[in-house]
């Protein structure tokens, strides 16, 4: 499993609870389509699962931005993952970011609202921020791979269903 995240926002600790933290605990991955804002942070998100690709967003201090890029590309069980935290040029950037990638799927944060999106040529899924939701619900992604693809939920810490999708994947 896949465990997707974002839009931290925390000073010091992980502030995963619930079903996040079991679902980053228990994960192959963990994407983090960034804002976790200070490095400790991604520190102790290590702790939790050792496998963690981390993108730097906008809000992440100096020290952060240095340590991680500020987009890259993940492969799980066959899937291409495109991650970043946000395009200047909306929905239409991020599905431009993914072509140019030959992704099957791009990550991104920055807004808070968790949303899948398949309505372009590559679909687009934000997990929302589990820790800082800004009027939104708290939530994360959690991807399995299938025969056919991605089966995808977005959840709240407290394990609610928000949404479930699925992607499919062209080596599937």
């Amino acid at each position: 499993m896949l465990a997707v995240i974002s839009d931290t926002h925390a000073a010091d600790g992980h502030a995963l609870r619930g079903r996040t933290l079991a679902a980053v605990r228990e994960a192959d991955a963990v994407v983090h389509a960034g804002d976790l804002s200070r490095e400790p942070v991604l520190d102790a998100l290590t702790d939790v699962n050792d496998t963690v690709y981390a993108v730097a967003g906008n809000n992440d201090d100096s020290a952060l931005r240095e340590r991680l890029p500020g987009e890259r590309v993940v492969g799980h069980e066959g899937a291409t993952v495109a991650v970043r935290h946000r395009s200047r040029s909306g929905s239409t950037g991020l599905v431009l970011f993914g072509r140019e990638r030959d992704a099957d799927l791009v990550v991104f944060g920055h807004s808070h609202r968790p949303e899948f999106d398949d309505s372009g040529a590559v679909p687009l899924l934000n997990p929302g921020s589990y820790a800082r939701p800004r009027g939104n619900p708290p939530a994360h992604a959690e991807l399995e791979r299938t025969a056919e693809g991605l089966a995808g939920e977005l959840r709240t810490p407290e394990g609610d269903l928000l949404e479930a999708f699925e992607i499919p994947v062209r080596d599937a």
